[in-house]
């Protein structure tokens, strides 16, 4: 069974109602990413972050997978599924997606302030409560969002790399890919593996990539990519 791997960012989620962040109307447009999703933002003002990221939360609730989540899912009764992806939400999972990486975190899930990466401190958390100030995490440091904040080091790069190094076919779905470390990755895709790109705009960082674009939002591209793969097995 060949190993498909794909990595997906905002444009997938868009497409279900969330916003995306760097697009035109994407939520850096209308908020200040330093002062509520980085890590001295944080440090300025916990409580201003945790509403920004409590609000996030409850708006996960509000939407569903779409087609393309669906469809990626279904991928897997005829490869073996990877997926990398730079969205914080659990859309694939819920599609029902065996094996995701979360590259940014997870708004499901809350941690603790000291050290966010400390698996005795990670939990999940009901979309629907809010982290209070005062909540405390197992090391008693300040419960706060499983999610990557600018400033902060993505500690899944590693593991992506490895992932990506064992690609037979490689994915990208609603992402330019121009930030780093994310971007990075692309430097691991093995010569051999074909590569496909779903996004309906112009991207810079593929020009020098032999990838296949399949110039369409990823609700329509996704089916089209399924056609392409059927040629894979």
């Amino acid at each position: 069974m060949k190993h498909l791997v794909i990595l997906t960012g905002a444009g997938i989620s868009a497409e279900s109602g969330l916003s995306t962040f760097r697009d035109n109307n994407g939520l850096w447009q209308n908020y200040d990413a330093m002062e509520l999703a980085s890590l001295q933002g944080y440090r300025n003002n916990r409580e201003k972050v945790l509403e920004f990221y409590n609000a996030r939360r409850k708006n996960l609730l509000t939407v569903e997978p779409n087609h393309a989540h669906h469809v990626i899912a279904e991928l897997e009764k005829d490869f073996k599924v990877s997926i990398i992806t730079q969205n914080v939400d659990d859309l694939h999972e819920r599609a029902g997606s065996n094996n995701v990486l979360h590259l940014h975190g997870e708004l499901r899930k809350v941690t603790g302030s000291m050290n966010p990466n400390n698996p005795k401190c990670i939990k999940e958390k009901p979309l629907d409560e809010p982290i209070v100030i005062g909540e405390k995490a197992a090391d008693g440091s300040q419960l706060r969002p499983f999610i990557v904040l600018f400033g902060e080091s993505v500690p899944n790069i590693p593991a992506a790399k490895k992932i990506v190094a064992q690609a037979d076919i490689f994915v990208v779905i609603g992402t330019s890919l121009n930030v780093y470390p994310a971007a990075g990755l692309l430097q691991y895709v093995p010569a051999s593996a074909p590569g496909f790109l779903i996004d309906p705009g112009e991207i810079d960082s593929y020009e020098a990539l032999n990838y296949h674009h399949i110039k369409t939002k990823a609700v329509e591209g996704i089916d089209i990519l399924k056609d392409f793969l059927a040629d894979k097995l």
